[in-house]
């Protein structure tokens, strides 16, 4: 009998510390998936920083190195200047990527690293207790905005894609969701088209997905995929993200 479905090579047979309802597991398989479709599993190293994804290299089937909060940009980028065959990929959320470590990101693209960085937006800070992140959505209630965030207060949730996409380093940049499996399906493809864009050697590359958070929502797993589609993708719309041509 033909085998038609399985666990990728790439992702380890662990159980999860997951919540449940929270869409980490879908990325980490579809990242696996990838690592297994291009053959690079044993040169691929990983980056995890401070959050969610902490455990991470308890997932994975490749090399993982911990990161400090925010720091895996940087991290990332010592390990493929020292090792340029080896394939390097950062995971990590948006309180790590777009808070403490939003210097960290905006220089690797700016520089045109040739990393590929996984970015995970719930519009919250999932582990240390639902607080307010950079990219929690106006009005949306954590436990350290209990009203509302109050733009005029805390300022404007900031677009990664967008912002990044401005810089001549960046080759790829792409924002996509798990909430379906039409989405599902072309979050793979972007993630497989940003590690091609490494493999090329072409520059940064990142995908953004956005991700659930029910835990700290205080919502059912499908009242959380809903308001990903309704709400989330209203502000941070789906797409790939053209790179700005570089002048002179």
């Amino acid at each position: 009998m033909q085998k038609v479905f399985g666990r990728p090579e790439a992702l380890a047979d662990v159980p999860t510390h997951y919540c449940p309802g929270c869409t980490h597991g879908i990325i980490h398989r579809l990242i696996a998936e990838v690592i297994d479709e291009l053959g690079v599993r044993e040169r691929t190293v990983g980056i995890s920083p401070v959050g969610c994804a902490v455990l991470a290299y308890d997932y994975f089937n490749c090399d993982f190195v911990e990161a400090s909060h925010g720091r895996a940009p940087a991290v990332a980028t010592g390990i493929k200047r020292a090792s340029p065959n080896s394939v390097v990929f950062t995971y990590q959320g948006d309180g790590d990527l777009a808070s403490i470590g939003a210097g960290e990101i905006v220089h690797a693209a700016s520089r045109g690293e040739r990393i590929t960085v996984i970015f995970v937006n719930n519009a919250i800070y999932g582990m240390t207790g639902g607080q307010m992140a950079p990219t929690t959505l106006p009005g949306q209630k954590t436990t350290t905005s209990p009203r509302g965030r109050d733009p005029e207060v805390a300022g404007h949730p900031i677009r990664v894609c967008e912002l990044l996409s401005s810089l001549s380093g960046a080759a790829y940049i792409a924002r996509v969701s798990v909430t379906s499996p039409a989405n599902v399906a072309k979050a793979r493809r972007a993630v497989k088209k940003a590690f091609e864009t490494q493999l090329e050697g072409r520059g940064f590359s990142l995908v953004e997905f956005l991700s659930t958070c029910p835990t700290n929502w205080g919502m059912t797993p499908v009242e959380a995929l809903k308001w990903v589609d309704d709400k989330m993708a209203v502000y941070y719309p789906l797409g790939e993200y053209t790179r700005v041509p570089e002048v002179g």
